[in-house]
C-alpha cells in the first residue's frame, strides 16, 4: 500500500546538511518528493511510497542527521498521488 507524508521538522535542522541527507534516506527507501528550508526555520519534506518506507522516513525526520537538533515534528499523513519522479531538494 501506498502514502504520502507531510512532515515539518522544526529545532536547529538549517545548515547541518538536513536536506541532502534526508534526499539520500528518502532515495535509499525508494521514495519520491521533495526536502526544502522555509524562512521560518523549519524543514519541510514531502514523501511518497510504500507505507512502510514513508513511515520509515518519518522515524527518521525525528532525530535527523548527526548535526541536527530536532525539537518536535508535524507529521501529516496524505492520499498517495504519485505525482513525483525521484526525491528532489527544493530551493
Amino acid at each position: 500500500m501506498k502514502t504520502r507524508a507531510h512532515i515539518i521538522v522544526h529545532g536547529i535542522v538549517q545548515g547541518v546538511y538536513f536536506r541532502y541527507l534526508t534526499q539520500r534516506e528518502a532515495t535509499g527507501l525508494g521514495l519520491t518528493g521533495w526536502v526544502r528550508n522555509r524562512p521560518d526555520g523549519t524543514v519541510e519534506i514531502v514523501c511518497e511510497g510504500e507505507k512502510e518506507n514513508v513511515g520509515a522516513l518519518v522515524r527518521w525526520s525525528h532525530t535527523g542527521p548527526p548535526g541536527a537538533s530536532v525539537e518536535w515534528t508535524d507529521v501529516s499523513f496524505e492520499e498517495y498521488t504519485g505525482g513525483f519522479p525521484k526525491f528532489e531538494i527544493r530551493y
